[in-house]
């Protein structure tokens, strides 16, 4: 590994390194370091970084393919723009409190991980800050490999071994069943994972749950939902969790099969405006074991 200047970003998980224009990341120059240390760490921040949207694809590149939830909307001769977490209008006005727009992203205030709905869920999402509220509107992240391995083992029996359905629609039906209405919500089947993705580099176990997670097998629909509050709740406890506060530059990067995390609110009229780049996990990043029966069973 090159030389790069690191420091924890808190005790359970997660690095900061400082040091270098994220600009310069190529496929032979700094990104091996960074994805070791993605692997390592589970989450990678770069503070006061000016990153180009072309480096925003190309890091994106490097990790695998970019996911693209909206191919099917555009036609064949337009290009996808990077997606942006904001309460911004086109005219520049700020989201109303009730709003679908405003509402939805209320939904990423539940603890979740990308992707969990689609038939190839999410191995790492780069968000970066384009404008940022003067109160509120955080980042948090929740170590689930961290709390897997401290988690009590009457708890982890509850879900070893077992697989966990997710649905888009189920998250968002928890703020409006207006909200879950939309056919964004209800283009993909539900999809089943199982409960604990191995990392493949290293051998390490992560809890894999989200806010989209609706029913445990061998588990009906209540009983599910009690289980999935109770490991959730024990996640995202104060040891396992980094909350970071954005300025206008931050690079922050984490890995979904073993990271929770959720936005925190801001006054709706500030507006605040992140942008993000979910890549899609691979066979050799783990996938392949996640079906369950994908090991014989």
């Amino acid at each position: 590994m090159s030389t790069l200047t690191t420091k924890p970003l808190c005790e359970a998980f997660g690095v900061e390194i400082s040091g270098i224009d994220i600009n310069d990341v190529t496929a032979e120059h700094l990104f091996p370091d960074i994805r070791a240390l993605f692997e390592r760490h589970s989450a990678v921040l770069f503070t006061a970084q000016d990153m180009t949207e072309e480096t925003h694809w190309r890091l994106a590149n490097l990790f695998g393919p970019v996911e693209d939830r909206k191919a099917d909307e555009r036609k064949a001769d337009e290009a996808m723009e990077i997606p942006e977490v904001s309460n911004l209008r086109d005219d520049g006005t700020t989201t109303e409190r009730m709003d679908l727009q405003t509402l939805n992203l209320k939904a990423n205030f539940l603890w979740h991980s990308d992707s969990t709905f689609l038939p190839v869920p999410a191995l790492v999402n780069i968000l970066t800050a384009k404008i940022v509220p003067v109160d509120g509107g955080a980042t948090e992240l929740a170590s689930t490999r961290a709390a897997w391995s401290a988690m009590p083992g009457d708890l982890k029996s509850k879900v070893e071994g077992r697989g966990i359905w997710h649905r888009y629609s189920h998250s968002r039906r928890k703020i409006s069943e207006e909200l879950a209405a939309l056919p964004m919500f209800n283009k993909w089947p539900d999809q089943c994972w199982r409960s604990v993705w191995t990392n493949p580099v290293n051998g390490q176990e992560a809890l894999y749950v989200a806010s989209h997670a609706f029913r445990i097998e061998g588990y009906s629909e209540d009983d599910s939902a009690a289980i999935l509050d109770e490991l959730i709740a024990f996640c995202t406890q104060e040891p396992f969790v980094y909350a970071h506060r954005w300025s206008v530059g931050d690079v922050l990067l984490w890995d979904q099969r073993a990271v929770l995390h959720r936005g925190t609110p801001w006054p709706h009229d500030q507006p605040r405006k992140l942008a993000s780049l979910c890549v899609s996990a691979r066979p050799e990043d783990g996938l392949a074991r996640m079906r369950p029966g994908s090991l014989g069973d």
